[in-house]
């Protein structure tokens, strides 16, 4: 599974992607794996009221990865997501970790079946 960014026709990249770039309105045409790219925590916080099925605490940071030396238009991308210790640092290096379950499947009000619960945490370095 890949972490994507998306990245339009005039090199702005964004995360979560988009139909139309936020930047220009471009369509957003090709994407960017940041799975195998390391990032620094931006900023971070911690959530002891967490819904159903989501581990409390839950860590959640905000994470920016450097595109220098990519020819795109954008420095830098940042993604938001759950951390994989309770304990992090803004300026700590992480790296996306995929997880098959983001939270337990069989709490909450949705049937299991109808979501995908897997993606990507950030691991520190």
């Amino acid at each position: 599974m890949s972490f994507d960014a998306h990245v339009c026709e005039h090199g702005h990249v964004t995360y979560p992607g988009h139909t139309l770039c936020p930047d220009c309105g471009a369509k957003q045409t090709e994407t960017l794996d940041l799975s195998e790219r390391t990032g620094e925590v931006v900023t971070w916080t911690k959530s002891t009221a967490t819904p159903p099925g989501v581990r409390a605490p839950n860590t959640i940071a905000i994470v920016q990865f450097d595109l220098d030396g990519d020819d795109l238009a954008d420095d830098y991308v940042r993604a938001v997501g759950q951390v994989t210790i309770d304990e992090v640092e803004t300026g700590d290096a992480v790296e996306p970790t995929y997880v098959e379950e983001l939270r337990d499947p069989e709490a909450g009000i949705k049937v299991p079946e109808s979501q995908e619960w897997d993606g990507y945490r950030f691991e520190p370095v």
